[in-house]
């Protein structure tokens, strides 16, 4: 994923956030299971999903402590 992706990500709502990291995560299970059956032709996707899920999940802690420190606290 390039810088211009990440700045993608960032513009996502949280809700297509958590739609792309579930359509993420269903993609390396599947993955996970044809390496498993020896039939994985391309390896390195494996580590480029991960690599994407960690971003996505970075970008969605980013919001929720932005949200956080938007809101006012109760004293």
């Amino acid at each position: 994923m390039k810088k211009k992706d990440l700045r993608e990500l960032r513009d996502l709502s949280p809700e297509e956030l958590a739609r792309r990291e579930v359509e993420l995560r269903e993609e390396l299970f599947v993955l996970m299971m044809r390496r498993g059956a020896s039939q994985l032709e391309n390896p390195k996707r494996l580590w480029a999903i991960r690599k994407d899920v960690a971003r996505i999940l970075t970008v969605l802690g980013e919001k929720n402590k932005g949200a956080a420190a938007a809101a006012p606290s109760e004293v």
